[in-house]
């Protein structure tokens, strides 16, 4: 095994150490590990990575329903469009983009180009949610209030971003149901990690219909990201998750501009 590779692991280990101490963020580095450490290609990659996404935030939901702070019914009408939409996506909107897309100044824009730029801006995009998070206080006893058509949009928004770049979109979900179902914090994030692991695992079902899947590679990959999982949740008692969520924003940050930079210099 080269070290490259095993950087990759030390990567799905990484992956849910993150997730584990800060509950979000960490699946943003998925698709980046298996392609630039692990050479898969961007549309295996963001297969994959709906897997190991799916997987480690359903053990997070688990953990959140056990301590009764998912709210089922916000979870249900975010989730149904979000799951008709990352399924979709995965089955026919993916396979459909031609492998070449067009040029600029002789530079070809490939799909798999095209994959990987556009999950930078969304790596960009979610590390300033991440390094402009004000962790305001949130009344936990007020009234859930349900603005139901602006959520089943935002429900079918989030799931074609996740069909098309794999990563969860805790970052874009977590406001919405601030915003739109009035949710605490904790229950929003809570919430979240339910509608994440249903619609990344349904997403990925569209893939399993069109890719051939390494089965013994995703399965050990994902086994590691949840050791990390519960590794971060222990290092969580001594660690302020707060401060490093705004530090991780920033490496988030600079992994979505080194991504435009590569793609642009192959």
């Amino acid at each position: 095994m080269e070290i490259i590779e095993i950087l990759g692991y030390v990567g799905a280990l990484i992956i849910g150490l993150v997730l584990g101490l800060i509950g979000g963020g960490g699946s943003i580095l998925t698709v980046p590990v298996l392609v630039y450490l692990l050479s898969e290609d961007p549309v295996i990659a963001t297969a994959y990575s709906l897997f190991v996404v799916g997987v480690s935030s359903l053990v997070g939901a688990f953990r959140n329903m056990q301590k009764k702070l998912v709210d089922f019914r916000t979870a249900i009408v975010f989730a149904i469009p979000a799951f008709i939409a990352v399924y979709v996506t995965r089955k026919f909107l993916i396979p459909f983009i031609p492998d070449e897309l067009f040029s600029v100044g002789g530079f070809l824009i490939t799909k798999n180009i095209a994959i990987m730029l556009f999950f930078a801006v969304i790596m960009i995009l979610a590390s300033y949610s991440m390094i402009k998070s004000k962790n305001k206080a949130t009344d936990e006893h007020q009234t859930i209030q349900y603005n139901y058509p602006l959520i089943i949009i935002e429900g079918f928004v989030v799931g074609t971003l996740t069909g098309i770049v794999g990563a969860g979109g805790g970052f874009l979900i977590i406001p919405a149901l601030v915003i739109l179902a009035k949710l605490p914090m904790k229950k929003a994030v809570a919430t979240s990690l339910l509608i994440i692991a249903i619609k990344s695992l349904i997403g990925f079902i569209g893939d399993v219909q069109n890719l051939e899947i390494e089965w013994n590679f995703l399965l050990s990959f994902t086994a590691l990201s949840v050791v990390g999982i519960f590794i971060g949740i222990w290092l969580n008692k001594f660690i302020d998750g707060k401060k490093l969520k705004k530090g991780f924003g920033w490496f988030v940050l600079v992994m979505g501009i080194y991504i435009i930079f590569k793609e642009f210099t192959k």
